[in-house]
């Protein structure tokens, strides 16, 4: 059982593998590729200016911590001058207090600025590769769509597209009944010249009619061998008189055969 299992895990993720790669278009590949990096490098770019942000914080505090250090100074120097020993002693450990107060934010101060550096350059590092990604990009997507293009082209000369194929067999099954129906016709044709068939028009020739195309038509072909044998004994001169000596044999020789044909009854 557990092998029947992975077998048919097995061909189902085949299945569904082909399924996918028929589906994926390789330039929307690209496209979602190419704005998940700049969702990253907007990342960055908000990440530099948070730091930023932060380090300005900094130098307020620090320039607010200088000048009242500075003032706590100015009034224990005030107050020495005045006798009171008492509060220039005060005004000098406040002003020691904040100076430490200074030196730890001094401190945060370069923390931050080392990681605003840091992450500006990483954000300049990936902006160059997502624009020369962005230019590789459209390089493949006009390849592809070229190479896609030419494809279908192909296909279409050759007959091998879904299009063309429906095409192709169209024009074969449109061939085959015309030369079935031309088959036929030719075969009516036959047998009712044979008489196989009954002609239901009413057009029939009769018997009569029959036998004078009979003898039209070897009389046709005994003239053009009277002049063929005129070609072949003297020239076209003598091809002329043959002929024209055919005609009126043909002429008299007609008359005399008819009535004969018919007055023998």
């Amino acid at each position: 059982m557990s092998g029947v299992m992975k077998r048919m895990g097995m061909i189902f993720r085949a299945k569904a593998n082909k399924a996918l790669d028929r589906a994926e278009d390789p330039r929307e590949t690209l496209d979602y590729s190419y704005q998940k990096q700049l969702e990253l490098l907007q990342k960055v770019r908000r990440g530099v200016a948070d730091v930023a942000t932060s380090r300005k914080r900094l130098e307020l505090q620090l320039n607010q911590l200088q000048s009242q250090s500075g003032k706590l100074e100015d009034q224990g120097r005030k107050a020495l001058a005045l006798g009171r020993e008492d509060l220039a002693r005060e005004a000098l450990s406040r002003r020691a207090s904040l100076q430490q107060q200074v030196s730890d934010l001094e401190v945060q101060h370069q923390t931050l600025q080392g990681e605003e550096e840091k992450l500006t350059l990483a954000a300049q590092r990936l902006q160059a590769k997502v624009d020369a990604f962005r230019t590789k990009k459209e390089t493949i997507k006009a390849t592809y769509t070229a190479a896609q293009a030419q494809t279908r082209i192909a296909e279409s000369f050759s007959g091998i597209s879904e299009e063309m194929s429906d095409v192709g067999l169209a024009i074969q099954r449109a061939e085959d009944k015309t030369a079935q129906l031309q088959a036929r016709a030719g075969a009516i044709d036959e047998l009712l010249a044979s008489g196989a068939l009954d002609d239901q028009s009413g057009l029939a020739r009769d018997d009569i009619q029959a036998e004078l195309d009979r003898l039209s038509g070897g009389s046709d072909v005994e003239l053009e061998l009277q002049r063929m044998k005129a070609e072949l004994a003297g020239g076209s001169g003598s091809s002329q008189q043959a002929i024209e000596g055919g005609d009126g044999a043909g002429q008299n020789t007609a008359p005399q055969q008819t009535p004969h044909r018919f007055d023998k009854p």
